[in-house]
């Protein structure tokens, strides 16, 4: 841990270690929904949305480490076990019960709003107060904003198709 650089948050790091914390338990149960979600979805356009859900789990695995650095160089401990996660989340893990894709992308896009929440309040607890936070958040809640809207088009493209084949 940086002292200067612990010396330049303008808070109480431990509640920024705490938010941060419940963000690494979102992070790392998002990688997993996607993971698994792409292992199991049926239906139409299987692939193209296995393929966006894969890349948004490399993305989510990518923001738990963003994440977790922060938290150590702020002097914490990023939570350490999975149950930890469950336990810290702020957007809980949506398991996939059903596998077929409208159902695996309606998942995700409330997991994605959900972190869009979650960024956005990180980035009003930080302004001003903790650069580093508050830079790394929006560019986590940048990615989040992205993959809502990939996952929403992926839903639209698929009523499209499914309401086409109706009318015929």
């Amino acid at each position: 841990m940086g002292t200067k650089g612990r010396e330049i948050v303008k808070m109480d790091v431990s509640k920024v270690i705490q938010m941060l914390n419940k963000a690494f338990a979102d992070e790392w149960l998002a990688y997993y929904q996607y993971w698994i979600g792409a292992k199991i979805s049926k239906g139409p356009m299987k692939d193209a949305v296995n393929a966006e859900l894969i890349q948004h789990a490399a993305d989510e695995l990518r923001h738990a480490d963003m994440v977790s650095l922060r938290i150590i160089q702020l002097g914490g401990t990023p939570l350490l076990h999975p149950k930890a996660w469950l336990k810290e989340t702020n957007c809980g893990y949506d398991e996939p019960k059903d596998a077929y894709v409208e159902a695996i992308l309606k998942q995700n896009i409330s997991g994605e709003q959900c972190a869009i929440n979650v960024y956005r309040n990180i980035i009003d607890a930080t302004k001003d107060k903790d650069p580093v936070t508050y830079n790394m958040a929006l560019q986590i809640l940048q990615d989040e904003v992205t993959h809502e809207e990939d996952l929403q088009a992926l839903k639209e493209d698929i009523d499209l198709l499914i309401s086409s084949i109706r009318k015929k």
